[in-house]
């Protein structure tokens, strides 16, 4: 019995869109096993970065999405890119159906190119440090430092109601604070962004996870605002700020290769 149906059709991994119409080849790091040739698919000046692949869906896991991003990376260093969605994959085995994507997208590629062009993609991410907060929290509100210290030399067993509501308290105060330490710092940074994605916190003691798209030239002073706001909140939070990254954030693209 032959093992044919058992054995993927082979198409193209598309990474992502730039502006370029000159020869691309990044070597062999494409997704998968095999480590297949990344190279550009030119059509009238706009570029898909691809390499040959089975035609399966990749798994989000670490190592693909990895290979995935290093790619990316290469793209970044010399160009704007429009990065595609991970595990994009045309069916047709040749760079014909890739320059049928091209044409068929070329407006929409080139309009997202021109928006994007001299900008890029920073991420902030802020967590407070547990023990300052609360320590800082205690200090500012009185009612909860008063009924704190009324409980300290009091046995457990006899307040257990007190200290429920100090807890409820505090969970109540650490809200407010957090919520207007993100506002002051995304008004800090809101004057250097083209755009603002303020994404979910993952944790209670997440007060900020942000991506700011900047334009290029601006990049020095916004570095310098992070620094002096990490510098100002550090006793209380802990800054993780990261650049430059793919456009993600501000770059919905999806590419259809059904039929293509």
């Amino acid at each position: 019995m032959s093992n044919d149906l058992e054995i993927p059709k082979e198409g193209k991994y598309i990474y992502g869109i730039i502006r370029n119409s000159d020869p691309i080849n990044y070597g062999p790091i494409g997704m998968g096993k095999r480590a297949d040739c990344v190279y550009g698919v030119n059509y009238k000046g706009i570029t898909a970065v691809v390499s040959a692949s089975p035609v399966i869906i990749y798994e989000a896991r670490r190592i693909n999405m990895i290979t995935h991003e290093k790619v990316l990376e290469e793209m970044m260093k010399q160009f704007t890119v429009l990065p595609v969605r991970f595990s994009t994959i045309s069916e047709h085995d040749d760079d014909a159906g890739i320059l049928r994507i091209i044409e068929k997208d070329y407006r929409k590629f080139d309009e997202m190119l021109t928006k994007m062009d001299g900008k890029k993609e920073l991420g902030l991410k802020i967590l407070a440090k547990e023990a300052e907060m609360y320590e800082s929290i205690i200090e500012k509100y009185d009612e909860i430092k008063t009924l704190r210290a009324k409980l300290m030399n009091m046995p457990v067993d006899k307040t257990h109601y007190q200290r429920v509501k100090i807890g409820e308290m505090v969970a109540e105060a650490l809200k407010k604070e957090t919520e207007n330490y993100k506002n002051t710092i995304i008004a800090a940074l809101n004057p250097l962004s083209v755009d603002v994605k303020i994404n979910d916190n993952y944790g209670e003691m997440m007060i900020l996870n942000a991506a700011f798209l900047i334009k290029n030239e601006v990049e020095t002073a916004f570095d310098i605002v992070v620094n002096d706001l990490s510098e100002q909140y550090g006793r209380y939070m802990t800054f993780k700020y990261v650049g430059t990254l793919p456009l993600y954030n501000f770059v919905n693209l999806v590419i259809n290769t059904k039929g293509i």
